[in-house]
């Protein structure tokens, strides 16, 4: 998953950020700010009233990768099993886990009937976990929930109820409330409404800005598109969620769940996001690789595939130019930006005539001028992204 604020508002805390998150499900304040640069994305249904409960109530299989998250896994497994609405199998896969995470697993199946649990025979990561989870669910609809996650209290409900009333959506999304407290809050719920987005405007919307809008476990799949393009891929480890997003999205609309929480997203140390999968370029090299892999295996099926790749490696581009600037302007010493130069010259060798790539290229200019124009840079990035945070959370995009 991208580490942009757009889908990760725990890396920068902020009075914004906060406040954005605070009031997602009823800020005046966030619709306003989004107003200020829409989406040219637009839906091809909007249902504001829609039934929650669908017509039957379909089997969702709910996916569990688990390495050494003992500590976590109840909730996680309960959140899963207590879901209303809906008939819920939960596949436990133990990746070889060091710590106890195996016996707690089977502890829960136990006490829960719907749950099974899975041990690999040798540790691959969580994308080969959850497509040996995937292997042998049995679902209409499927969910990767991480070991160290939570579903929100009727989240596969509300997804089940689009994914039923609208055949053509392969993939259904929402609001993951981020936290890091040690309790998590709970999920909120307003105006439930659906937006419904033809899948190849929405993934040429996710190329136009070159980021991921989901961060995993806000995400249900309908079962029979993956079976059609094959599961997660394992040579995209830390944007595995972007990559099979955009995928399903060549093939099927997109659906979003507005006005409620559909995850909540635990955010600590230890997570992959702080550990292996942390840093800038890691999470450029991952996005990368996450659009590479979408135009290699479904490219044949998705019109203008090329000139969407590109604006993809353009918007990468761009974002590295944007980290790079960002330090040359607070003062950093060269170093780290001259890696991210390399990337966006790399990506997209046109970046170079760029004036931004060429001022951060120079050594840092310094005097008064030169000190209030990067101040005012700053803040124009900052406001883009106040923007940008708020666009995502009003609207899924």
């Amino acid at each position: 998953m991208s580490r942009d604020l757009a889908v990760a508002p725990a890396t920068r805390v902020r009075t914004w950020t906060g406040y954005a998150e605070s009031h997602a499900m009823s800020g005046r304040m966030l619709r306003l700010a989004a107003r200020l640069a829409p989406s040219p994305l637009r839906p091809i249904a909007r249902i504001p009233a829609p039934r929650l409960a669908p017509r039957a109530r379909p089997l969702v299989s709910v996916v569990i990768p688990c390495y050494n998250y003992a500590r976590f896994l109840p909730a996680a497994v309960r959140s899963a099993v207590l879901q209303e609405g809906v008939e819920v199998e939960v596949l436990v896969v133990d990746d070889v886990s060091t710590d106890d995470s195996l016996e707690v697993a089977r502890r829960l199946a136990a006490e829960y009937p719907s749950v099974r649990v899975l041990a690999r025979a040798e540790n691959g990561g969580h994308v080969r976990a959850f497509n040996t989870g995937w292997a042998a669910a049995s679902g209409a609809y499927i969910v990767k929930l991480d070991a160290d996650d939570l579903l929100a209290a009727g989240s596969l409900a509300r997804a089940a109820a689009l994914l039923e009333s609208c055949p053509g959506v392969g993939l259904v999304y929402g609001h993951p409330r981020h936290f890091e407290s040690a309790e998590p809050p709970a999920g909120r719920t307003t105006d439930v409404r659906w937006t419904v987005w033809r899948g190849r405007d929405w993934l040429a919307e996710r190329c136009r800005l070159g980021v991921s809008a989901i961060t995993n476990p806000e995400m249900v799949l309908r079962s029979s598109v993956l079976a059609e393009i094959g599961p997660m891929d394992p040579a995209v480890p830390y944007a595995p969620d972007m990559e099979i997003a955009m995928r399903v999205a060549a093939v099927s609309d997109v659906g979003w769940v507005g006005g409620a929480d559909q995850a909540l997203h635990r955010e600590h140390g230890g997570s992959m996001s702080e550990t292996d999968g942390s840093g800038t370029l890691v999470d450029l090299e991952a996005r990368a690789d996450a659009f590479a892999s979408v135009f290699r295996r479904v490219g044949d099926r998705v019109p203008g595939a090329s000139a969407l790749h590109d604006d993809a490696r353009r918007a990468l581009a761009r974002d590295a130019l944007r980290f790079a600037s960002a330090a040359h302007d607070r003062g950093h010493p060269r170093g780290g930006d001259d890696e991210l130069l390399s990337f966006a010259a790399r990506i997209w060798p046109a970046a170079r005539e760029w004036s931004s790539f060429q001022r951060v290229e120079r050594d840092a200019a310094s005097g008064p001028a030169a000190r209030v124009a990067a101040l005012a840079r700053r803040a124009a990035r900052r406001a883009r992204q106040d923007v940008s945070y708020a666009r995502w959370v009003v609207s899924g995009v």
